[in-house]
């Protein structure tokens, strides 16, 4: 084989060779987490809160589909979590964070709130609020989350609006820079 033949050969399979490893190095670099914002990802333990569990997952479903930097996710059975939810007689009460991983705050899911007609799903997303730093703003709107039960019996709205979905976004803006200590408040959310 002619000298040049052996060069074209060669810089074609050396060619082959970089464009197949840059190909094979350029897909895990798009899937590469640095290069996306940081996700906080929260635990949460329903196990004492029975009665509770399909409200709790459709409020954790609404947070989550409406959020992008924080992930509430199911605690494996006896593992820990940082938020710990538990199905009481009394109202509807929980700790105001925002809860930071590693730590632990508490909601109780009362119900004398639906014995008084508050529907389950908006008390489960709407104490979640508050574990994720939301205070209340009463009274409000049905379309405020946080407005809770000032919206009346009639509202069923469990979604965050806008401005509940940007402060919480801010809550967790900057995973490296999270203080480790939740405002403390309990807040309990009688009419």
């Amino acid at each position: 084989m002619p000298f040049t033949t052996w060069i074209k050969a060669g810089t074609s399979a050396t060619a082959l060779v970089l464009a197949t490893a840059g190909a094979a190095s350029a897909a895990p670099a798009v899937e590469e987490p640095s290069a996306q914002a940081a996700v906080v990802t929260l635990r949460y333990d329903d196990s004492r809160a029975a009665g509770w569990e399909a409200a709790i997952a459709a409020g954790v479903a609404s947070w989550n589909a409406n959020v992008s930097n924080v992930r509430l996710v199911e605690a494996a059975p006896g593992g820990a979590a940082e938020i710990v939810i538990v199905a009481t007689t009394g109202w509807p009460q929980a700790t105001l964070g925002p809860v930071r991983p590693g730590r632990q705050v508490r909601v109780e899911l009362g119900s004398q709130a639906v014995s008084d007609g508050y529907n389950k799903t908006r008390i489960a997303a709407h104490e979640l609020g508050h574990s994720l730093g939301l205070p209340d703003t009463k009274p409000g709107p049905c379309s405020q989350l946080m407005s809770g039960s000032s919206a009346g019996t009639a509202c069923t709205n469990a979604v965050p609006n806008v401005t509940e979905r940007s402060r919480v976004q801010s809550n967790y803006a900057s995973a490296l820079a999270l203080p480790v200590v939740t405002d403390g408040r309990t807040l309990i959310d009688a009419p």
